[in-house]
């Protein structure tokens, strides 16, 4: 199935984000998490290159086939391009058209010290190259910007690009203010986006996990964020749980302002898609 059809129903499409297991783990670990994903109905399920960004490829393609064969579930392959020539980006299409997918997130991928710039520059040189493979792309949208663009206009700019290299839908980057949200949705139909864009949400954990992530996404952080953190600090469960409770909140508000999806970054916890999608489907009932 080709995700772009999935924005065509009349139902909000949740969709979750996983990554590929790390080092010598087995994507027997993937499997079992995919058993408790499976019956949650996802609209598609992102597989990210791996945690950390290290663009192994080859278990990307492993875990997003082992999800597709044996659960059946609609599968999206992250695919990153900083530093790949056109024949590294042909090669990887080529093992992912053999798997059987047919969905790719195209990005361009962190930049790696000491690995130069190849054949592309930005995920919108990418994106052509994978329509023209006969995919579905999708790409990253970015609620307040992208981190290394300090410049928000432009970060539309360069969304409105990506559109008209051939994205045929969006997913955003995490973010933990929904008015950071809506304020970017308006500027970007405003500049003429028109495909679909499902928003990313991410529970924050725990204190080091959010800190790293603003500082990764250069994403902001809302008072009342800071109050729970202050408030639990010493009390981990809590934290986790008040994390949790505040990304549904999130959540639930987007749907109710009829967004065009919701994708959620699971962090491999099937326990975090199991209380999003019972919000989100309480929420619709």
């Amino acid at each position: 199935m080709q995700i772009s059809q999935a924005f065509q129903g009349e139902s909000l499409p949740i969709s979750f984000e996983i990554f590929p297991p790390k080092g010598d783990l087995p994507v027997e670990t993937a499997h079992a998490m995919t058993e408790e994903l499976a019956p949650l109905d996802p609209a598609f399920v992102s597989v990210t290159y791996s945690a950390g960004g290290s663009g192994n490829s080859a278990r990307t393609i492993d875990v997003a086939r082992m999800m597709k064969e044996d659960f059946a579930l609609p599968i999206m392959a992250h695919l990153t391009c900083m530093g790949a020539t056109k024949d590294d980006i042909d090669a990887t299409l080529a093992a992912m058209r053999e798997a059987g997918l047919e969905n790719v997130l195209a990005l361009r991928g962190d930049p790696v010290p000491g690995v130069a710039t190849n054949d592309f520059h930005f995920a919108k040189d990418l994106i052509p190259v994978v329509r023209e493979a006969g995919f579905c792309v999708g790409a990253a949208a970015y609620p307040e910007g992208h981190i290394d663009c300090l410049d928000f206009k432009k970060s539309i700019e360069h969304l409105k690009e990506k559109q008209d290299a051939g994205a045929q839908f969006f997913v955003t980057q995490l973010f933990f203010d929904n008015d950071c949200a809506f304020e970017f949705l308006e500027a970007a139909r405003n500049a003429g986006i028109t495909v679909p864009i499902t928003f990313g949400i991410m529970p924050f954990l725990s204190k080091a996990q959010i800190s790293r992530m603003v500082f990764m996404c250069g994403a902001s952080l809302p008072s009342p964020i800071i109050k729970l953190l202050a408030r639990y600090e010493e009390d981990p469960e809590s934290l986790r749980a008040a994390g949790i409770e505040y990304a549904c909140d999130q959540m639930e508000g987007l749907a109710r302002a009829g967004v065009d999806g919701i994708h959620v970054y699971t962090m491999n916890q099937p326990s975090i898609a199991r209380a999003a999608v019972a919000r989100l489907r309480g929420a619709a009932s």
